[in-house]
């Protein structure tokens, strides 16, 4: 049975899915924890690193990491462009707190770059992890980014990225590239039905209605 460890890196969670030896690294952190994500996979081969989306907070460490742990990058093609330009898809937020969270956002994304990195796996919605020896699948979740993806591990674990968030209290995402295609893919994630959600950012939680 699949197992799912947050890493908790700042405000930013990374996960690791593992199955015995075998393991799945969902998202990265920002660079000063890089030795932080790579001690918690030290004792697992990881197979793949999934990234749910291409914003720095999540990316930052793919090189190294994949580098350090010999395995390939995935993630969904149309956020391939942000790992040159984070600002390239404009996100906008209408509540308060969302304003102050996309000014922070906004200003991390230009402090530093992204370490260059070539992806290898692209991956789409209903796409399976089993040839990684992991029970999960690829849930598409545009909104947030055009490509934001989340995971389906074992049909009781929802890796989210930042389809939703848990900041300050859990829910839909504060930031958007597209509030209407975010709120599509905010009702997939209610239909699936009991699950436990974890966050790109804040505790993990059960599903629920999340759109009001």
């Amino acid at each position: 049975m699949e197992h799912v460890q947050r890493i908790v890196c700042g405000t930013v969670n990374c996960f690791l899915i593992s199955n015995g030896k075998n393991a799945v690294l969902v998202d990265t952190g920002f660079k000063k924890y890089r030795e932080k994500v790579l001690d918690a996979c030290r004792p697992y081969q990881v197979r793949l690193l999934v990234l749910t989306h291409g914003h720095m907070d999540h990316v930052q460490n793919a090189a190294f990491l994949s580098q350090a742990l010999h395995c390939p990058i995935a993630m969904h093609k149309a956020d391939l462009h942000l790992l040159a330009d984070n600002m390239v898809q404009r996100l906008s937020a209408s509540s308060i707190l969302g304003r102050i969270v996309l000014l922070f956002s906004v200003k991390s994304f230009k402090l530093d770059g992204i370490p260059a990195f070539s992806p290898t796996v692209f991956l789409e919605d209903g796409d399976s992890l089993d040839n990684c020896g992991i029970s999960a699948k690829v849930v598409g979740l545009p909104g947030h980014t055009d490509g934001s993806i989340g995971l389906d591990v074992g049909e009781r674990d929802l890796i989210v990225g930042d389809a939703l968030m848990n900041m300050f209290y859990p829910t839909v995402s504060m930031l958007y590239h597209s509030q209407e295609i975010m709120l599509k893919s905010v009702e997939k994630i209610e239909k699936l039905g009991t699950r436990t959600i974890h966050f790109g950012h804040g505790n993990p939680v059960q599903n629920r209605k999340w759109a009001q």
